[in-house]
């Protein structure tokens, strides 16, 4: 049994791979995102690839339900119409993009996501206005969903480019908890069809990712309630914060 939700590993690495999914959904609780980004980084210490893309998938997906659908039917309705270029663009991107998870090298996508996110993440804690003018906002948001897609399916993180057009035309914390659980549950779908048509996802992995879903879950509802405290101020600088840790985080893995 413990075979097959460990994906082959040690008692120890399947313990830790645990421990990290339970802190992902609670920072993913509180701020509603960073989940993959938190996985990747600490799963590439002592996963293999394909492991570590596969564990994150379920959890993800299953994270991203409650958030999507936290307040209601009729509002995760509305942010998918609202959002539908950034979603349509994510997704062809994921089935483009997902064949190719493991030809493209580890340290080129983390560089060349880590280096731009960092860097507009700072720019606005130092409160540089980075705003899209409404007349560019239709192609930023084709533009960002599919470089997010392309991303995402080699790597499971397409998120970092939401938050980047989110905090840039101003979306209060509410529409952000939404479009992110709504932007991420349809990313989320479209890659695990995407990985089960590719074979990255089997028996001995889909038993791994579903064995880390209670701990994410665990996790996510204890930071809901650190995320129902914070005033909108708070959760945008933490919002802010966390993209620039995250994005060096990327930046020292693909240089280590």
């Amino acid at each position: 049994m413990f075979d097959l939700v460990s994906g082959g590993l040690s008692s120890q690495a399947f313990a830790a791979a645990l421990a990290v999914t339970l802190f992902a959904g609670f920072v993913k609780g509180t701020v509603g995102f960073a989940m993959p980004m938190i996985l990747v980084s600490a799963f590439a210490v002592f996963l293999p690839q394909h492991l570590a893309l596969a564990g994150l998938i379920l959890p993800t997906l299953v994270t991203n339900l409650s958030q999507a659908f936290r307040q209601g039917v009729a509002p995760a309705r509305e942010t998918t119409v609202t959002y539908r270029r950034f979603l349509i663009a994510t997704v062809a991107g994921i089935a483009i993009s997902a064949p190719f998870a493991d030809a493209i090298p580890r340290m080129a996508y983390l560089l060349m996501l880590g280096l731009p996110i960092t860097i507009f993440a700072a720019l606005q804690l130092t409160g540089r206005s980075l705003a899209i003018h409404l007349d560019h906002r239709d192609r930023a948001e084709w533009a960002l969903g599919a470089v997010g897609g392309l991303y995402g399916g080699v790597s499971g993180i397409w998120g970092p480019p939401l938050l980047v057009f989110l905090l840039s035309t101003g979306a209060d914390k509410g529409t952000m908890i939404r479009a992110q659980g709504v932007v991420f549950m349809i990313g989320a779908g479209a890659l695990l069809a995407a990985h089960l048509g590719t074979g990255l996802l089997n028996a001995q992995t889909l038993g791994f990712s579903a064995a880390l879903c209670l701990p994410a879950l665990l996790g996510l509802f204890v930071g809901y309630r650190v995320q129902d405290r914070l005033d909108q101020a708070r959760f945008r600088w933490w919002t802010q914060a966390l993209l620039v840790i995250t994005g060096l985080n990327m930046v020292r893995l693909a240089l280590s």
